[in-house]
């Protein structure tokens, strides 16, 4: 099983430069999307079920934002899911921060991290969000699931996952409470798949549109795949697909023994 997260910056936005043919061609079964920015209504046919190069088609799930051309998630598909559900808080909800579907035992979760914005003006809200992840997360667990967290997480966790940690210390992303949770998450029986099989630097997954950051490499890791622990021996690779245009984030990828 193979799994792709992706946050977009505007779904409709990165139509435009080929998404249709990049999920065809991916071979994914599951594509974890975030940031779309838009309603299903919105949509194109086309984009809303894209054609797979195998044959099976997927078939997208959204959760949208009540504000619009703001958040949201999605997960395309070409497994149909026993269900899918949201985060159940309206707190979030409202923002379409989270689509989880459950495959046999498996959940998959797409989710959106808020951003804490400068001078940490929603880092409360950020937070609150962490809480309430690693609560569902952890309910999910406890249901007999096993499950794999994809998604924008909003922080680089350690000096190795950003270019210029020294400078953006007090910067959203790498304020010490974010990377404090994201601690807290890695020690609470759940584990960031990238660096299992990658202790390599300079390896990001988000770059600045400013100064040519991307042509120079200075990113932020800040999208990841995380497991539960006792998934982790599942899990074959866990990589980054720097190559692959059309956003600001670049898709990262999962490989999971059937």
């Amino acid at each position: 099983m193979k799994i792709i997260s992706w946050n977009v910056n505007g779904i409709r936005a990165v139509e435009k430069k080929g998404f249709v043919d990049w999920i065809g061609e991916s071979d994914a079964d599951v594509v974890c999307i975030q940031e779309t920015k838009a309603r299903p209504e919105q949509l194109s046919e086309e984009l809303m079920n894209p054609a797979s190069k195998n044959g099976s088609n997927y078939k997208s799930y959204f959760h949208s934002a009540v504000k619009a051309g703001y958040s949201g998630t999605a997960i395309f598909s070409r497994i149909e899911p026993d269900s899918v559900e949201n985060l159940g808080d309206p707190l979030f909800d409202d923002e379409g921060r989270v689509t989880i579907a459950k495959f046999g035992t498996l959940a998959v979760i797409s989710a959106y991290f808020p951003n804490s914005q400068d001078a940490g003006a929603r880092l409360g809200y950020k937070l609150d969000f962490c809480a309430a992840i690693l609560k569902k997360c952890d309910s999910l667990v406890a249901e007999g699931f096993d499950i794999v967290l994809n998604g924008d997480y909003n922080i680089a966790h350690k000096p190795i996952d950003l270019a210029n940690p020294k400078s953006n210390e007090k910067n959203a992303g790498y304020l010490p409470e974010e990377r404090d949770w994201m601690t807290l998450f890695t020690s609470s029986g759940y584990v960031d798949t990238f660096r299992h099989f990658c202790q390599e630097p300079q390896k990001y997954t988000w770059w600045s549109y400013r100064f040519h950051a991307r042509e120079k490499n200075i990113g932020w890791r800040i999208d990841y795949q995380c497991v539960n622990e006792k998934f982790l021996p599942k899990v074959k690779n866990s990589y980054i697909l720097a190559e692959v245009l059309g956003s600001d984030h670049c898709p990262i990828v999962i490989e999971i023994e059937e």
